[in-house]
């Protein structure tokens, strides 16, 4: 055990589990918190992660449940389960438990998720009202028990009310009477040792008649019990000795329910405590922005963007880590502070939170693995009372990692041989790691050693890693890379920090030639990344932006085509509703003139009729055409514009009722380019007229119009002011005024005239 808490130490564990502590309500909850224990079996580690994520799961669609925070009543319930009596104090802590089983149980309720792995403990509590109110109705503090505790007490306290205010009033009348005034220190009435009182001046002993129950400091002031209260006092005090009988009474009934409910009692308690840890872990998995990697034991660990919970999280670099799979050691390279301890923590620290059932700060898709056990040589253990150097502080603990390591072993060694000669530091960490692959353990270590960069290079099953620098600005970027060698870059720092460059360059002179290679390599390779990850990055962005442009574009296409849509259809909705309306129309007149020809039978009547039923159906096929706006139409021009139409010009379009833009000059075919709104369509110039051109207005007189000639129906015909229709039959003459109306209204004139004669009035009552 101390071992476990020594590694748990060793990778600031128990820092977490204080986190954890600091989350949970009751002392007990806070207590385990302190003392959790990573668990070490996939089944008991799979368990204990799903009941932290239903409990996350729950908060987040529910809020957390208030969990009282609780006391732990297991004595006290003994001692009542074996008939002793409990104090009120522990009555009302057992109340407590009562209540936040009753809430939390009431809370699940209220949940819609039919089925979680917390519904076991849930079950656990088990609420009992009927004494919950017993207890908080008959004690109202650890001082005070209620009146209506029982019929008795209630009945002992009325009277004895009832006898203090005799008493009372008893005494006020003598401290307000005239012969006693003079006798009492002040007028009033006190109590001495539960006996009523008043205070009488010394000197006045032998005036008052009674007992003396004490005296004031200074001996000029004694308390008197005036012999006619004696006896009511004595009933007082009765009557308390029954009160108190009867609360012990109470209390010990009391006490003997909540015994019988011991077992219920403590395993709502236990219920209580454990949800408490579990919520607690779900608050500081939101405190952390954790989320539930996947479980698995088969000592693969995947840390996808790992974010150190004791770092300041606006400081945090999130890195990704790897161990197992291809690979079952890693050997850490870089600069000093470079983040290398930080890595190995990292890894230790999430797989004991995981194994302990915390959600980790890392993102979707991490891993984590089952171990037996998290081995981890971090730090200086230099012992001055052991004689221990810093080398061989190291040496005894990695003897003993070494001892108790097994195939399901998570090893972390922070600068693995160093502290001693550099060749045999590096030749002893070569032969350590070897010695715990051959028992099948998973290792990280970190190292400044090129000879354990070269080991790792030549070796099947072990891989270079390394924590990246800016030598520029002399500054980690605490990003891990898996695969590359990393590089000490003592010489590149030194040169950055001022040192002389004769200095460096005698330094790089002695180093061996193999070395100096072996670095170049590294440098070159580092130099080749680092580019690849920067052209990486811009294609990355130019993606991104290029990607985001045809969304962009996109969607302004389908705006476009659901705006050119809803303006299609309301145009053919409108042209329709016109055509219908006229269509209606025209059904009607048709129909008249059917009467006619039914009435009528000469030939030229008929003729007529015929030529009107003709140039309706061309009326209405061209109305059908406009009904189409994009119909290509050609006709006679509405109105001669004040000025040749040219691209730019702003035109109305008389068949769709539309304003447009030109965009193109006239063709050779007189066409121009119209766009209107999200429609361009080709129209013929004659058909537009200019935008805010005003309508031509005609002045009607008998002079201007005896020359207008309109297209009326089919043919080119006369157009008068005048209709005489003197000496034609009423049919004739209402198909004349009809047509002559109808053209009048085609070109628009305001006023015209009907001769139909006097004679018998019968034309003009038709």
């Amino acid at each position: 055990m101390w071992e476990i808490e020594k590694n748990c130490r060793a990778l600031e564990f128990d820092k977490v589990c204080r986190m954890l502590a600091d989350n949970a309500g009751g002392d007990d909850a806070k207590t385990r918190a302190l003392e959790l224990i990573p668990k070490t079996t996939l089944i008991q580690v799979q368990g204990e992660m799903h009941r932290t994520e239903d409990a996350h799961s729950l908060a987040a669609r529910y809020g957390y449940p208030y969990i009282l925070k609780l006391k732990n009543c297991g004595d006290a319930l003994k001692r009542a389960h074996a008939g002793a009596s409990v104090t009120p104090r522990d009555l009302l802590d057992i109340a407590r438990i009562l209540q936040s089983s009753r809430t939390l149980s009431d809370w699940r309720g209220r949940c819609e998720e039919e089925h979680t792995t917390l519904d076991s403990i849930f079950h656990d509590l088990l609420p009992n009202k009927a004494l919950e109110d017993k207890i908080t109705g008959a004690i109202l503090s650890e001082e005070e028990i209620a009146d209506n505790a029982s019929p008795a007490l209630s009945y002992s306290r009325r009277k004895i009310r009832i006898s203090e205010q005799k008493v009372r009033s008893q005494l006020d009348g003598l401290i307000h009477s005239t012969a006693y005034q003079k006798y009492l220190q002040e007028p009033i009435v006190t109590i001495r040792d539960g006996r009523f009182v008043v205070p009488v001046k010394a000197e006045y002993r032998g005036e008052v008649k009674g007992l003396v129950h004490a005296s004031s400091a200074s001996g000029s002031t004694l308390f008197i019990e005036p012999i006619s209260v004696v006896e009511a006092n004595n009933e007082i005090r009765v009557l308390e000795s029954k009160e108190e009988i009867e609360i012990e009474r109470i209390i010990l009934e009391l006490s003997g329910e909540v015994g019988e409910h011991m077992d219920g009692i403590l395993q709502s308690y236990d219920a209580i405590v454990e949800l408490d840890l579990y919520f607690a872990k779900a608050m500081l998995a939101d405190q952390m922005n954790a989320v539930a990697p996947e479980i698995t034991d088969d000592g693969v660990v995947i840390l996808k963007n790992a974010r150190h919970p004791l770092i300041d999280k606006n400081k945090v670099v999130p890195t990704n880590i790897t161990l197992g799979g291809n690979f079952d050691t890693l050997v850490i390279t870089g600069p000093n502070t470079g983040g290398k301890t930080v890595v190995l923590k990292t890894l230790g620290l999430f797989t004991l939170m995981a194994m302990s059932g915390l959600m980790i700060p890392a993102g979707f898709g991490s891993r984590i693995s089952v171990f037996s056990q998290v081995l981890a040589d971090i730090g200086d253990e230099q012992s001055i009372e052991q004689s221990l150097s810093t080398f061989s502080a190291h040496m005894t603990k990695i003897i003993r990692i070494l001892q108790d390591t097994d195939q399901r072993t998570l090893v972390l060694l922070d600068e693995l041989g160093a502290g001693t000669d550099p060749v045999e530091g590096a030749a002893l960490a070569v032969s350590i790691i070897q010695k715990l692959r051959s028992k099948s353990a998973r290792i990280a270590a970190t190292t400044h050693y090129p000879e354990i960069k070269m080991y790792a290079l030549q070796t099947e099953g072990v891989e270079n890693a390394c924590c990246e620098f800016d030598v520029q600005t002399l500054r980690p970027t605490y990003r891990l890379l898996i695969g590359v060698p990393g590089r000490s870059n003592a010489f590149a720092i030194s040169e950055r920090l001022g040192m002389d460059s004769d200095v460096v360059e005698n330094a790089r002179a002695l180093i061996s030639g193999e070395d100096a290679r072996f670095e170049d390599v590294v440098s070159e390779l580092e130099r080749s990344r680092q580019e690849l990850e920067r052209e990486k990055q811009e294609a990355n962005i130019h993606t991104l932006q290029a990607a985001n442009i045809r969304q962009e574009l996109q969607e302004e296409k389908n705006k476009i085509d659901a705006l050119r849509e809803r303006e299609m259809e309301k145009v053919r909705m409108d042209a329709q509703k016109l055509l219908k309306d006229i269509q209606d129309e025209a059904a009607r007149m048709m129909n008249e003139l059917e009467e006619l020809k039914k009435q009528k039978d000469s030939e030229a009547f008929s003729q007529m009729a015929s030529n009107a039923q003709v140039s309706y159906r061309t009326s209405m096929k061209k109305l059908e055409r406009l009904a189409d706006p994009v119909f290509k139409r050609s006709g006679t021009p509405n109105q001669t514009p004040q000025r040749p139409i040219r691209r730019g010009d702003s035109v109305i379009l008389p068949g769709v009722k539309k304003t447009g833009v030109v965009l193109t000059n006239p063709d050779q075919n007189d066409y121009v380019t119209v766009q209107a709104g999200v429609m361009k369509t080709k129209v013929r110039v004659s058909e537009l007229r200019l935008a805010g051109q005003p309508d031509k207005k005609t002045t009607v007189n008998s002079r201007t119009l005896s020359n207008i000639r309109a297209n009326v129906g089919r043919g080119t015909r006369d157009v008068r002011t005048e209709l005489d229709l003197r000496g034609k039959t009423v049919q004739e003459a209402l198909l004349d005024v009809d047509q002559f109306i109808d053209n009048a209204v085609l070109l628009g004139l305001n006023t015209a005239t009907i001769i139909h004669g006097k004679g018998t009035g019968t034309l003009r009552a038709a």
